[in-house]
């Protein structure tokens, strides 16, 4: 089992690393929340262990971000909030177990296996929208079945707009998604990146799918109503 362990404590996080790896599984220990995230979104892990104070980008946005991005990865808690709001709020936003600290190792070596013993939800490998599809697998797009060539920045936010198909995502979590949690959120580069989409998914077709809400964000979906 591969886990990839996000905590900003050198002790607890070598403690953690040592024991699961004595125990045979795989483990990579990152120290910062952006780091964290990128590895969680780029690697394939069976586990994540993730504490929420973390420097440069705090665990719970860590963790409502991989889940935004249609990151299914199951999610241990390892944290000192012990209060019952901060558990209801992280099992709220995605997690999926939830251990304080101090801790027992065994404890969290028996909620670690039984995560990993939980069958996994396979994600669609085509995301489809009306005549829209998009193959998260190949990265290809096609609409009406034409092959449409997108840069990586187009294919990233149209994918995840796909995923919320029908639910309007701001300006400010596209950005997050597509360019990372330090880009500018005041910049245009979302509504330029729209705009080249709306040419090449929506032009020539008599429905379109990209729909503008103003001054909330866009949507992706079948009919204006």
């Amino acid at each position: 089992m591969k886990v990839l362990v996000i905590e900003d404590d050198p002790t607890v996080g070598q403690f953690v690393r040592r024991g699961l790896e004595e125990q045979g599984m795989h483990v990579e220990l990152v120290s910062e929340g952006p780091a964290g995230l990128v590895r969680a979104t780029d690697g394939q892990f069976d586990i994540i262990v993730l504490d929420l104070r973390l420097p440069g980008m705090a665990g719970a946005e860590v963790l409502r971000t991989m889940r935004d991005r249609g990151i299914a990865t199951p999610v241990l808690v390892l944290t000192a909030q012990d209060a019952v709001e901060s558990k209801v709020q992280a099992l709220r936003t995605g997690a999926d177990d939830y251990v304080t600290k101090p801790f027992a190792f065994e404890e969290l070596l028996a909620r670690v296996e039984a995560l990993g013993r939980r069958p996994r939800e396979i994600a669609p490998p085509v995301l489809q929208v009306a005549d829209l599809e998009i193959d998260t697998g190949s990265r290809e797009v096609r609409r009406g079945g034409t092959l449409i060539d997108v840069t990586p920045k187009e294919y990233s936010v149209l994918e995840y707009l796909a995923r919320h198909a029908g639910r309007v995502m701001s300006r400010t979590l596209i950005t997050e998604y597509a360019w990372g949690y330090h880009f500018d959120p005041g910049t245009n580069v979302v509504d330029v990146v729209i705009n080249r989409l709306r040419k090449k998914i929506d032009q020539g077709f008599a429905t379109r799918l990209i729909h503008t809400m103003r001054g909330v964000g866009y949507v992706v979906k079948e009919s204006d109503t």
